[in-house]
Protein backbone atom coordinates (compact mmCIF):
# COMPACT_ATOMS: atom_id res chain seq x y z
CA UNK A 1 0.00 0.00 0.00
CA UNK A 2 1.28 3.65 -0.91
CA UNK A 3 2.27 5.94 1.66
CA UNK A 4 0.71 8.77 1.66
CA UNK A 5 0.78 10.26 5.55
CA UNK A 6 3.02 12.82 5.41
CA UNK A 7 3.76 16.14 3.47
CA UNK A 8 6.98 14.01 1.79
CA UNK A 9 3.81 11.71 0.02
CA UNK A 10 6.85 9.17 -0.85
CA UNK A 11 4.00 7.07 -2.23
CA UNK A 12 6.09 4.21 -1.50
CA UNK A 13 5.22 0.64 -0.26
CA UNK A 14 6.96 0.27 3.04
CA UNK A 15 6.37 -3.35 2.92
CA UNK A 16 8.80 -3.43 -0.54
CA UNK A 17 11.08 -0.19 0.44
CA UNK A 18 11.48 2.60 3.03
CA UNK A 19 10.63 6.10 2.43
CA UNK A 20 12.25 9.42 3.65
CA UNK A 21 11.11 8.38 7.86
CA UNK A 22 12.72 4.79 7.00
CA UNK A 23 9.65 3.20 8.93
CA UNK A 24 8.53 -0.18 8.33
CA UNK A 25 4.91 -1.64 7.34
CA UNK A 26 4.65 -2.12 10.60
CA UNK A 27 5.11 -0.36 14.14
CA UNK A 28 8.08 -0.39 15.41
CA UNK A 29 9.47 1.39 18.43
CA UNK A 30 12.53 1.78 20.77
CA UNK A 31 11.42 2.51 24.35
CA UNK A 32 7.93 2.40 26.40
CA UNK A 33 8.53 3.48 29.58
CA UNK A 34 7.10 5.82 32.47
CA UNK A 35 8.56 9.52 31.59
CA UNK A 36 8.51 12.10 34.21
CA UNK A 37 10.78 14.84 32.33
CA UNK A 38 7.52 16.13 29.82
CA UNK A 39 5.63 19.02 30.42
CA UNK A 40 4.15 19.06 34.32
CA UNK A 41 0.21 18.81 33.35
CA UNK A 42 1.84 15.55 31.31
CA UNK A 43 4.10 13.63 33.40
CA UNK A 44 2.00 14.43 36.37
CA UNK A 45 3.21 12.67 39.67
CA UNK A 46 3.80 9.12 38.51
CA UNK A 47 4.72 9.74 34.53
CA UNK A 48 3.68 9.82 31.01
CA UNK A 49 3.50 6.63 29.42
CA UNK A 50 5.79 6.94 26.61
CA UNK A 51 5.92 5.17 23.30
CA UNK A 52 9.27 6.11 21.52
CA UNK A 53 8.53 5.50 17.75
CA UNK A 54 12.13 4.75 15.44
CA UNK A 55 11.96 6.81 12.10
CA UNK A 56 11.23 10.28 11.57
CA UNK A 57 9.67 12.40 8.87
CA UNK A 58 12.22 14.99 9.53
CA UNK A 59 16.57 15.16 9.35
CA UNK A 60 17.52 17.19 11.97
CA UNK A 61 21.22 17.78 12.05
CA UNK A 62 20.57 18.43 16.05
CA UNK A 63 18.30 16.07 17.27
CA UNK A 64 18.82 14.14 20.50
CA UNK A 65 17.55 10.97 19.98
CA UNK A 66 19.40 10.47 15.89
CA UNK A 67 20.02 7.17 17.17
CA UNK A 68 15.87 6.00 16.99
CA UNK A 69 14.94 8.91 14.70
CA UNK A 70 17.69 8.72 11.86
CA UNK A 71 19.11 5.17 12.60
CA UNK A 72 17.81 1.40 12.69
CA UNK A 73 17.31 1.30 16.18
CA UNK A 74 13.88 -0.31 17.40
CA UNK A 75 11.87 -3.48 17.09
CA UNK A 76 9.47 -3.81 14.84
CA UNK A 77 5.94 -4.95 16.98
CA UNK A 78 2.47 -6.41 15.97
CA UNK A 79 -0.94 -4.12 16.33
CA UNK A 80 -1.93 -6.98 19.32
CA UNK A 81 1.57 -5.96 21.52
CA UNK A 82 1.09 -2.08 20.74
CA UNK A 83 -2.63 -2.55 22.47
CA UNK A 84 -0.95 -4.67 25.14
CA UNK A 85 2.21 -2.26 25.69
CA UNK A 86 -0.74 0.65 26.42
CA UNK A 87 -1.99 -1.52 28.95
CA UNK A 88 0.77 -2.25 30.38
CA UNK A 89 2.19 1.28 30.80
CA UNK A 90 -1.20 2.28 32.48
CA UNK A 91 -0.80 -0.58 35.14
CA UNK A 92 2.81 0.75 35.89
CA UNK A 93 0.79 3.97 37.12
CA UNK A 94 1.01 6.44 33.46
CA UNK A 95 -1.46 9.47 33.50
CA UNK A 96 -1.18 8.89 29.78
CA UNK A 97 -0.44 6.71 26.78
CA UNK A 98 1.99 9.72 25.02
CA UNK A 99 2.81 8.60 21.09
CA UNK A 100 6.35 9.84 20.95
CA UNK A 101 7.12 10.48 17.08
CA UNK A 102 4.17 8.70 15.67
CA UNK A 103 3.52 10.38 12.25
CA UNK A 104 4.75 7.72 10.14
CA UNK A 105 2.12 5.00 11.76
CA UNK A 106 -0.58 6.95 12.19
CA UNK A 107 -2.76 4.79 10.20
CA UNK A 108 -1.28 1.55 12.83
CA UNK A 109 -1.94 3.63 15.84
CA UNK A 110 -5.81 4.47 14.86
CA UNK A 111 -5.91 0.47 14.06
CA UNK A 112 -4.33 -0.04 17.60
CA UNK A 113 -5.62 1.84 20.48
CA UNK A 114 -9.01 3.16 18.61
CA UNK A 115 -10.79 -0.19 19.58
CA UNK A 116 -9.26 -0.05 23.00
CA UNK A 117 -9.60 3.63 24.09
CA UNK A 118 -12.72 2.89 26.10
CA UNK A 119 -11.06 0.36 28.06
CA UNK A 120 -7.61 2.27 28.80
CA UNK A 121 -9.48 5.09 29.91
CA UNK A 122 -6.66 7.31 29.74
CA UNK A 123 -6.14 10.17 27.77
CA UNK A 124 -4.08 9.67 24.67
CA UNK A 125 -0.91 12.39 23.68
CA UNK A 126 -0.08 12.84 20.31
CA UNK A 127 3.68 14.01 20.68
CA UNK A 128 4.84 15.31 17.27
CA UNK A 129 7.49 17.14 15.50
CA UNK A 130 4.46 19.58 13.68
CA UNK A 131 5.17 17.99 9.76
CA UNK A 132 2.09 16.49 9.35
CA UNK A 133 -0.59 16.63 7.21
CA UNK A 134 -4.29 18.22 8.44
CA UNK A 135 -5.38 15.73 6.86
CA UNK A 136 -4.06 13.23 9.02
CA UNK A 137 -4.34 14.68 11.88
CA UNK A 138 -8.03 15.88 11.34
CA UNK A 139 -8.57 11.68 11.17
CA UNK A 140 -6.79 11.18 14.48
CA UNK A 141 -9.97 13.52 16.71
CA UNK A 142 -11.89 10.46 17.62
CA UNK A 143 -8.54 8.88 19.67
CA UNK A 144 -6.37 11.84 20.37
CA UNK A 145 -6.59 14.03 23.59
CA UNK A 146 -3.87 15.95 23.61
CA UNK A 147 -1.53 17.47 21.15
CA UNK A 148 1.96 18.41 21.48
CA UNK A 149 3.43 19.79 18.87
CA UNK A 150 7.00 21.13 18.13
CA UNK A 151 6.62 24.52 15.79
CA UNK A 152 10.10 24.27 15.02
CA UNK A 153 10.69 26.84 12.44
CA UNK A 154 8.40 30.02 10.81
CA UNK A 155 11.71 30.23 8.38
CA UNK A 156 12.01 28.15 5.73
CA UNK A 157 15.48 28.48 5.08
CA UNK A 158 16.43 27.36 8.92
CA UNK A 159 14.01 24.71 8.22
CA UNK A 160 15.81 23.10 5.13
CA UNK A 161 19.49 23.66 6.52
CA UNK A 162 18.59 22.70 9.87
CA UNK A 163 15.96 19.74 9.21
CA UNK A 164 15.96 18.58 5.57
CA UNK A 165 12.90 20.51 4.68
CA UNK A 166 11.83 23.52 2.99
CA UNK A 167 8.05 23.29 3.24
CA UNK A 168 7.96 22.97 6.84
CA UNK A 169 6.13 26.11 8.20
CA UNK A 170 3.46 25.87 5.83
CA UNK A 171 2.74 22.15 6.34
CA UNK A 172 3.09 22.33 10.42
CA UNK A 173 0.89 25.60 10.87
CA UNK A 174 -1.99 24.17 8.92
CA UNK A 175 -1.64 21.10 11.30
CA UNK A 176 -1.42 22.84 14.62
CA UNK A 177 -4.64 24.85 13.27
CA UNK A 178 -6.23 22.04 13.08
CA UNK A 179 -5.29 20.47 15.99
CA UNK A 180 -6.39 23.81 17.83
CA UNK A 181 -9.79 23.24 15.81
CA UNK A 182 -10.61 19.58 17.56
CA UNK A 183 -8.87 20.68 21.30
CA UNK A 184 -8.84 24.00 21.77
CA UNK A 185 -11.08 23.98 25.07
CA UNK A 186 -8.38 22.98 27.62
CA UNK A 187 -9.64 20.84 30.22
CA UNK A 188 -7.26 19.79 33.64
CA UNK A 189 -8.17 17.96 36.21
CA UNK A 190 -6.44 17.73 39.82
CA UNK A 191 -5.13 14.21 40.70
CA UNK A 192 -3.72 14.56 43.82
CA UNK A 193 -1.05 17.17 44.36
CA UNK A 194 -0.99 17.81 40.52
CA UNK A 195 -3.31 18.86 37.63
CA UNK A 196 -3.21 16.78 34.59
CA UNK A 197 -4.09 18.37 30.99
CA UNK A 198 -6.89 15.73 29.87
CA UNK A 199 -7.56 17.49 26.93
CA UNK A 200 -6.13 20.40 25.13
CA UNK A 201 -3.14 22.05 22.83
CA UNK A 202 0.83 22.90 24.28
CA UNK A 203 3.06 23.39 21.16
CA UNK A 204 6.54 23.57 21.64
CA UNK A 205 8.90 25.54 20.23
CA UNK A 206 12.97 25.11 20.99
CA UNK A 207 15.07 27.62 20.63
CA UNK A 208 17.89 27.25 18.79
CA UNK A 209 21.71 29.42 18.60
CA UNK A 210 21.65 32.33 16.44
CA UNK A 211 17.85 32.18 15.47
CA UNK A 212 16.19 34.78 17.74
CA UNK A 213 14.54 36.53 14.99
CA UNK A 214 12.88 33.58 13.63
CA UNK A 215 11.69 32.45 17.13
CA UNK A 216 10.09 35.68 17.47
CA UNK A 217 8.00 34.93 14.43
CA UNK A 218 6.57 31.53 15.59
CA UNK A 219 5.80 33.45 18.95
CA UNK A 220 4.28 35.99 17.32
CA UNK A 221 2.20 33.37 14.63
CA UNK A 222 1.14 31.49 17.83
CA UNK A 223 -0.35 34.71 19.38
CA UNK A 224 -2.38 36.22 16.43
CA UNK A 225 -3.76 32.80 15.60
CA UNK A 226 -4.91 31.62 18.76
CA UNK A 227 -4.57 33.89 21.35
CA UNK A 228 -2.33 34.36 24.21
CA UNK A 229 -4.48 31.37 26.84
CA UNK A 230 -2.50 28.82 24.35
CA UNK A 231 -0.15 26.38 26.28
CA UNK A 232 3.35 27.06 24.98
CA UNK A 233 6.26 25.19 26.33
CA UNK A 234 9.00 27.18 25.32
CA UNK A 235 12.42 24.81 25.65
CA UNK A 236 16.02 26.44 26.22
CA UNK A 237 17.32 22.70 26.29
CA UNK A 238 19.43 22.73 22.68
CA UNK A 239 22.26 21.18 22.79
CA UNK A 240 25.08 20.55 19.84
CA UNK A 241 24.73 16.90 19.28
CA UNK A 242 24.48 14.30 16.36
CA UNK A 243 25.33 17.04 12.63
CA UNK A 244 25.51 20.26 14.66
CA UNK A 245 28.87 20.26 14.07
CA UNK A 246 28.58 20.46 10.62
CA UNK A 247 26.73 24.10 11.10
CA UNK A 248 29.49 26.33 13.53
CA UNK A 249 26.18 28.77 14.04
CA UNK A 250 24.36 26.14 16.15
CA UNK A 251 27.39 24.12 17.22
CA UNK A 252 27.27 25.45 20.42
CA UNK A 253 24.99 26.61 23.50
CA UNK A 254 22.30 28.33 23.44
CA UNK A 255 23.31 32.11 24.67
CA UNK A 256 22.14 34.02 27.98
CA UNK A 257 21.50 36.87 25.68
CA UNK A 258 19.75 35.24 22.88
CA UNK A 259 17.51 32.96 25.86
CA UNK A 260 16.76 36.56 27.98
CA UNK A 261 15.21 38.14 24.19
CA UNK A 262 13.40 35.25 23.20
CA UNK A 263 12.10 35.67 26.91
CA UNK A 264 11.57 38.96 26.99
CA UNK A 265 9.05 38.96 23.96
CA UNK A 266 7.41 35.83 25.07
CA UNK A 267 6.09 37.80 27.99
CA UNK A 268 5.51 41.30 25.55
CA UNK A 269 3.30 38.88 23.89
CA UNK A 270 1.27 37.81 26.98
CA UNK A 271 1.11 34.28 26.97
CA UNK A 272 -1.18 33.31 30.13
CA UNK A 273 -0.40 29.46 30.43
CA UNK A 274 2.54 27.39 29.79
CA UNK A 275 6.13 27.40 30.83
CA UNK A 276 9.52 28.64 29.89
CA UNK A 277 12.92 26.11 30.36
CA UNK A 278 16.09 27.30 32.14
CA UNK A 279 19.30 27.32 30.54
CA UNK A 280 20.04 24.18 32.84
CA UNK A 281 17.78 22.28 30.89
CA UNK A 282 20.14 21.93 28.17
CA UNK A 283 21.83 18.52 29.47
CA UNK A 284 21.79 15.11 27.92
CA UNK A 285 20.73 13.40 31.15
CA UNK A 286 17.04 14.03 30.09
CA UNK A 287 17.82 12.10 26.64
CA UNK A 288 15.79 8.51 27.20
CA UNK A 289 18.18 5.47 27.06
CA UNK A 290 16.54 3.75 24.16
CA UNK A 291 17.10 0.13 25.00
CA UNK A 292 14.24 -1.29 23.56
CA UNK A 293 12.54 -1.81 27.52
CA UNK A 294 8.85 -2.16 27.44
CA UNK A 295 8.87 -3.29 23.69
Amino acid sequence: MECHLCPHDCAVDRALQPGFCRAPAQPKIALASLHLWEEPVISGSHGSGTIFFSGCNLACVFCQNHNISQGDEGRIITIERLRAIAFELKQQGAHNINLVSPTPYSEMILDALLPIKPGLAIPVVWNSNGYELASVISGLEPLVDVYLPDLKYASDDAAQKYSGVRDYFPHASAAIGEMWRQKWQTRLVKTGPVELMTQGLIIRHLILPGQVEDSKQVLCWIAKNFGTAVYISLMAQYTPVHHAARHPEINCRLRRSEYDEVCEYFYELGFENGWVQELTSASSEYTPEFNLRGT
